[in-house]
């Protein structure tokens, strides 16, 4: 696969999922949280689904901040 003898893919496989983590987060939380308007809330799920890593790191940072919890 890739290029990655299957031996090693082992522990590489740990290195390509880390930076999903966050986003995968984010978009968990997004959906469970609320929000002053509902176009924040849109404005924060398309960037984590958009701009992948990036935008999960910006919510985990900034955005969880502004979210309520509904549970």
């Amino acid at each position: 696969m890739f290029g990655i003898p299957a031996d090693k893919l082992f522990y590489v496989l740990p290195l390509l999922l880390i930076p999903i983590l966050p986003n995968l987060w984010s978009i968990w939380h997004i959906f469970r949280s609320d929000f002053k308007t509902p176009q924040e809330k849109m404005a924060w799920l398309a960037g984590s689904v958009f701009i992948p890593v990036l935008g999960g790191l910006v919510y985990v940072f900034w955005g969880r901040k502004r979210a309520k919890k509904v549970w």
